[in-house]
């Protein structure tokens, strides 16, 4: 049996979400990966113009739908999920399930549901959230959930804050981990050209994926760059975007006096990305909240040993593949670097062995379970 899916991407907007974007993306991708003989599933994607660009793998595999709207605001995008999504996926249109991958459910539109969510920081941490977005938060993740015939969520942390948060049946909630391509031999780069090109100097790097939202906690590491990580050779990169912390980071930075050691290229291509990443001693990510934390596997894909906060979900996803360390203090982050550089081959070995559990067919068969579910009478 064929399972035709509606997969609405309308929240995403690309380039502005953060992991959530490239966990489906690599979710979808996956599919082709897994055993036709195991399930088939035929997804049409509903998403905004700039999703098939900013994702040319999944135009090619897929139907991509667009959206009438630019979707640059969000009022605009919940609109077109309540009214022109809702008629593109309204029968007869032949899907068998709807699958909305941003946390919410429109009020109107054709079931069964399956609900994507990717973790609950709104509750924990309502100060890192607009008081817009909290509101509508509060108002539509319970009747979201409640819609849902099935809700899929990346880590078991984030299963255990939703099935009590809402009181929901633990059958009805499922793990879809994080999924990745894992490389199958070296990175080829040219370490000196890029040292060169992002001003990098000569000297080690340690490598920061993350969007300057409060959560992120960029000020540990540079609290510990200032008073712990002080060879004026090594360089911290802070990779993604601008967050709602922004202008706070940036003061730190002058503050501590760390402009010269703090390189902040913005958003780079994957291949830069990867390529910091296998130069880097180690991949620093002192988050004190994350749903899953995908920037974790794709280090230790690399070989790249991890620094991170003791956080439940970044606990689930490392294991005793990296150094776990409180994240509200740098004192306690004073000596990693000398540990990661004695236990580096230990770390890496540990971390490649680790990533075994989320290869992208993992993560396509966990959401094609999923799907079975949210179709069973």
């Amino acid at each position: 049996m064929t399972l035709r899916v509606a997969v609405n991407l309308l929240w995403c907007v690309p380039g502005e979400v953060g992991g959530s974007e490239e966990y489906l993306a690599r979710q979808l991708s996956g599919l082709a990966l897994v055993d036709p003989e195991r399930a088939r599933v035929d997804p049409t994607v509903f998403a905004l113009p700039g999703y098939p660009g900013a994702h040319p793998e999944l135009a090619e595999r897929y139907a991509i739908e667009t959206a009438p709207t630019s979707g640059s605001r969000r009022p605009s995008r919940v609109l077109s999920e309540h009214t022109w999504l809702a008629r593109r996926t309204r029968r007869p249109h032949p899907f068998d399930l709807v699958h909305h991958g941003g946390g919410t459910t429109p009020m109107v539109g054709p079931g069964p549901v399956l609900l994507t969510i990717h973790d609950l920081q709104y509750l924990d941490h309502p100060a890192y959230v607009s008081a817009g977005k909290l509101r509508y938060l509060r108002f539509m993740m319970p009747r979201s959930v409640r819609r849902a015939a099935v809700v899929a969520v990346p880590s078991e942390f984030v299963r255990g804050t939703v099935i009590d948060a809402f009181e929901t049946d633990p059958d009805r909630v499922v793990v879809v981990p994080h999924g990745i391509d894992v490389p199958t031999g070296p990175l080829e780069f040219d370490e000196a050209s890029l040292r060169r090109r992002l001003r990098l100097g000569p000297g080690p790097v340690l490598v920061y994926p993350a969007i300057t939202h409060p959560h992120k906690n960029h000020r540990l590491l540079l609290e510990t760059m200032r008073r712990h990580w002080t060879d004026p050779d090594l360089r911290l990169v802070l990779l993604g975007g601008k967050g709602a912390a922004e202008h706070e980071v940036e003061r730190s930075i002058a503050e501590l006096g760390l402009s010269g050691r703090v390189v902040r290229p913005g958003r780079v291509p994957e291949t830069d990305r990867d390529a910091l990443l296998v130069m880097a001693e180690a991949l620093v990510f002192p988050s004190v909240y994350e749903g899953f934390g995908a920037p974790l596997i794709e280090a230790m894909a690399l070989g790249t040993p991890v620094i991170c906060g003791d956080h439940p979900a970044v606990r689930e996803v490392v294991g005793d593949a990296g150094l776990v360390l409180p994240a509200d203090d740098p004192e306690a982050w004073a000596s990693a670097l000398v540990e990661v550089r004695r236990s580096r081959r230990e770390l890496a070995a540990a971390g490649l062995a680790r990533v075994a559990r989320f290869g992208l067919d993992v993560s396509a068969t966990a959401l094609i379970d999923a799907y079975e579910r949210t179709v069973e009478p």
